[in-house]
């Protein structure tokens, strides 16, 4: 399996990063890598990480300026592409098709082939203008996934929460992660 991380500037830049944690254990799985300058802005602002050791999680690493990398191509398979976080004007250029660099195109190309295109917005509170892009990102195919934390899990840290964020991110590709506490019901 193929899949493409693309990590915008919105923040939250831990979403993609332990996304990629996850996905780095995967010998099945090769992961393709785009960050948005903002996003490497973002890393250094709320992190400990590097930029370098964040592009080392991933089997590919595309500069965002490239749209003649391979994931800019329909005839290149993958089985589609994660945005965590997703900024605003990431989900506005997928929405309008405006595809001014790769993270914008490859999600075009997602969308264009019918692949899994999963978008972690983080922005609150959201205006007018926000809800009807989320809104047309649905009418696309696109997945709406917010960073929305499920407390049933009880969860103990920040990082309980992010990771069954980015379990259930997963379960969209019907990637199995054994972070993933999943309901039983109330019995």
């Amino acid at each position: 399996m193929r899949l493409i991380v693309g990590i915008s500037g919105s923040s939250g830049v831990i979403y993609g990063i332990r996304l990629l944690q996850f996905l780095s254990r995967r010998e099945d799985i090769e992961t393709h890598l785009v960050l948005t300058q903002s996003a490497r802005m973002n890393i250094a602002i709320e992190t400990d990480w590097t930029v370098a050791d964040v592009e080392k999680l991933a089997d590919v690493v595309h500069n965002n300026k490239n749209i003649s990398a391979n994931i800019a191509s329909g005839s290149y398979r993958t089985s589609g592409m994660i945005v965590a976080p997703c900024s605003m004007k990431t989900l506005s250029g997928i929405v309008n098709s405006y595809s001014d660099n790769l993270l914008t195109r490859a999600a075009d190309v997602v969308l264009k082939e019918n692949r899994n295109l999963v978008l972690v917005p983080r922005e609150a509170p959201l205006h007018l203008g926000h809800c009807e892009l989320l809104v047309r990102a649905c009418r696309l195919g696109a997945v709406i996934h917010p960073p929305s934390p499920a407390f049933y899990t009880q969860p103990k840290t920040v990082n309980d929460i992010i990771d069954q964020t980015v379990a259930r991110l997963l379960d969209m590709f019907d990637v199995e992660m054994s972070e993933l506490i999943r309901w039983q019901g109330n019995h």
